[in-house]
């Protein structure tokens, strides 16, 4: 039951505190989840996208 209490005594008993940790927690797993499906996403369509295949288009138009 320690830590559940200092759980307690230090987050939740504050409503600003408790919002705080809420929000920061939030932003924090948005982060997290963006990063990971971004890479996801890169390493299955990678040789497909724009910015990967952008140097033969550039390259094709200069000559």
């Amino acid at each position: 039951m320690g830590f559940l209490s200092s759980l307690y005594g230090s987050v939740v008993k504050r409503n600003t505190t408790f919002l705080a940790t809420i929000f920061v927690g939030a932003f924090a797993t948005e982060i997290a989840f963006e990063t990971g499906a971004n890479s996801i996403w890169d390493s299955i369509n990678k040789g497909r996208q724009w910015k990967d295949i952008k140097q033969r288009y550039m390259e094709a138009s200069d000559e």
